[in-house]
């Protein structure tokens, strides 16, 4: 007889302690775990220097303490749960798949982007005087009004 497939809920997932296909999708989920428990880390640490600042010391660092630790938990339990890892995991798949530019192109590139962008900031400059100049001359603009 088949196994049947028994989709959990998250919250049941989220109890739960196992790993999802621990070796497939490494790099993505150990960094969006690190990256959700920076998340709690620094929500707790500006909650204690902020809000909880004038409280006793037990109110300030346990409450904030406790947002830390379970949002650890919730960085580690989201990357484990089915959808969300199978989602992950495909993310990493797909970025293996990407042919990315050598860093002589990337500065080549971005040289010509910033060149270009100096350039077209100079003509806009260059058109704002113009035109500034043109309906100050016939009367359109009063210049006095723009240097106030």
């Amino acid at each position: 007889m088949a196994k049947a497939n028994v989709e959990t809920t998250f919250w049941g997932e989220m109890l739960r302690g196992r790993l999802f296909k621990p070796n497939q999708g490494r790099v993505v989920r150990q960094i969006t775990a690190v990256s959700v428990a920076l998340v709690f880390i620094s929500l707790a640490w500006r909650l204690s220097a902020t809000v909880l600042s004038e409280q006793e010391s037990w109110a300030r660092y346990g409450g904030p303490g406790l947002i830390a630790i379970m949002g650890c938990w919730l960085g580690f339990r989201l990357v484990n749960w089915p959808t969300f890892a199978n989602f992950l995991i495909s993310v990493e798949a797909e970025m293996d798949k990407v042919s990315w530019a050598s860093w002589d192109y990337l500065k080549r590139a971005t040289a010509v982007v910033l060149v270009v962008m100096v350039f077209l900031g100079a003509y806009l400059f260059l058109c704002d005087i113009f035109w500034q100049q043109l309906f100050g001359l016939i009367g359109f603009l009063d210049l006095n009004a723009l240097e106030t």
